[in-house]
C-alpha cells in the first residue's frame, strides 16, 4: 500500500467516525425524568375514575383506556404544542389544533405532527 492509498483509507474512515459522532450529538434529548403521583380520590382527578377519562398534569396527559388501563404521554402535540386529548372510542390521542392523532404509545398515526409523543410509565 502506498502513502496515497493509506491516506485515502484513513481519510474515509475518519470522516465516517466524525459524521457518526456529529449525528449522535444532534439527537433530540427527551426528558423522561418526570416523576409524580396523582391522587385518584381528589376531585381534580375525578375524570380518571371512569374508563375513557383523562387529566393533564405537569405537561403529561394521563388517560384511563376503555379497558381500564392507565397510560401517560407528553401532553403537548409535537406539531405546535397544543395539548392533546384522549379519545377512548378511537383509543388514541387527538390534537384539536390541527388534527394530528397518536396511538396509545405516542406514535404518530397521522400528521401534521411527524414526531411521537413521549410515553411515560
Amino acid at each position: 500500500m502506498n502513502r496515497k492509498e493509506f491516506l485515502s483509507i484513513v481519510g474515509i474512515g475518519g470522516t465516517g467516525v466524525f459524521v457518526a459522532s456529529c449525528l449522535s450529538a444532534c439527537k433530540k434529548e427527551t426528558n423522561t425524568n418526570i416523576d409524580f403521583t396523582l391522587d385518584l380520590s381528589s376531585s381534580a382527578n375525578s375524570a380518571l375514575a371512569a374508563n375513557g377519562g383523562f387529566v393533564i398534569s405537569q405537561g403529561v396527559i394521563v388517560a384511563k383506556t376503555s379497558a381500564g388501563e392507565y397510560i401517560a404521554v407528553s401532553a403537548a402535540c409535537t406539531h405546535q404544542g397544543v395539548n392533546v386529548q384522549f379519545q377512548s372510542a378511537s383509543n388514541r390521542f387527538h390534537c384539536p389544533g390541527h388534527g394530528a392523532n397518536f396511538n396509545t404509545n405516542g406514535t404518530v398515526q397521522n400528521g401534521p405532527a411527524n414526531s411521537p409523543l413521549t410515553k411515560y410509565n
